[in-house]
């Protein structure tokens, strides 16, 4: 067998090797304790297809979370607000470009209003690691459990963590795709955490 040829399989046993490791090494410690409280920002990703047209969104969001209601703001690249959104127990309300719309449900209301599904109401458990499952069970990631598929059809991944060695991990990095709903097709949502100031 030629030395590169031996060399080269090395190489690959090694990297084999090492993706086991790294695997077998992920913490199965869950993500802490749910809170209703929360004040969050990051950046955020939506790839989808719409009338056979690829489509892409990228920008920042804040995010804060009361008992009683939740407030998002959509900024753009250059910093500029454009969207904002409040939900309430019973109501939800979007503003963008100074236009004001209002219902009782935030994910319709987002799809009619943005042209894709943002889904507010299950970011609510997802930004801290949960999510309720195909059957309706309460999931709780951790870094070696770390994907599920929501009881309303989204396909989670917890790709990375804040600190994944903590013996309660934060989710850092958040992909969620979703099937075709109405016109839109091949949802792709890339959520980025940012550290807590």
């Amino acid at each position: 067998m030629p030395l590169t040829r031996r060399l080269t399989l090395l190489a690959f046993a090694a990297v084999l090797a090492g993706c086991a490791t790294s695997t077998a090494n992920l913490s199965t410690a869950t993500v802490g304790d749910y809170r209703d409280t929360i004040d969050l920002s990051g950046k955020l990703s939506v790839n989808y297809q719409k009338d056979g047209r690829q489509e892409s969104i990228t920008g920042n969001f804040n995010w804060e979370q009361r008992p009683e209601a939740i407030d998002v703001a959509l900024i753009s690249p250059l910093g500029q607000t454009v969207a904002t959104i409040n939900v309430t127990p019973t109501t939800a309300t979007l503003v963008q470009g100074g236009q004001e719309r209002t219902a009782g449900d935030i994910d319709s209301l987002t799809q009619e209003t943005l042209g894709w599904p943002l889904p507010v109401s299950g970011l609510r458990d997802w930004l801290q690691g949960y999510a309720l499952d195909a059957q309706g069970q309460r999931f709780r990631a951790s870094p070696a459990n770390n994907s599920v598929t929501t009881k309303d059809g989204w396909r989670l991944r917890f790709v990375e963590w804040q600190d994944s060695a903590a013996s309660q991990p934060t989710p850092r990095l958040i992909q969620a795709e979703r099937a075709a709903s109405g016109d839109i097709t091949d949802l792709a949502i890339r959520i980025v955490i940012l550290p807590a100031a």
